[in-house]
């Protein structure tokens, strides 16, 4: 359930974009979480923004769950268990994209 939302741009920091981009970055960001949030019902959701050398901004969007190996820890820290057992369904991706989609024009 791991998302990216990528700038196309070379952007490297969130106060590069104008305005306009970045309340269309956050919106973007916030239609994947809710997408995320309405399919696969996570205890918690994390977002993050961390620097690399890449130059292209980017979130992550990480739906968190009780049995992940890392919870409540962060999700590129130690982790403190086995890994879930949890098994997508094999239809994930696309229903994910329509959920996605659908969050992006505004529909529930």
């Amino acid at each position: 359930g791991w998302c990216w939302a990528v700038c196309n741009d070379h952007v490297r920091e969130l106060s590069d974009l104008t305005a306009d981009e970045r309340n269309y970055l956050m919106g973007v960001v916030a239609a994947t979480e809710r997408a995320l949030r309405r399919t696969l019902a996570p205890k918690k959701m994390n977002l993050a923004a961390m620097g690399t050398g890449a130059p292209h901004l980017h979130w992550h969007i990480v739906p968190r769950f009780e049995d992940d190996s890392h919870f409540p820890a962060p999700v590129w820290g130690q982790a403190s268990r086995g890994a879930s057992q949890r098994v997508l369904p094999e239809h994930f991706i696309p229903t994910q994209i329509v959920a996605i989609r659908k969050e992006l024009e505004g529909s529930s």
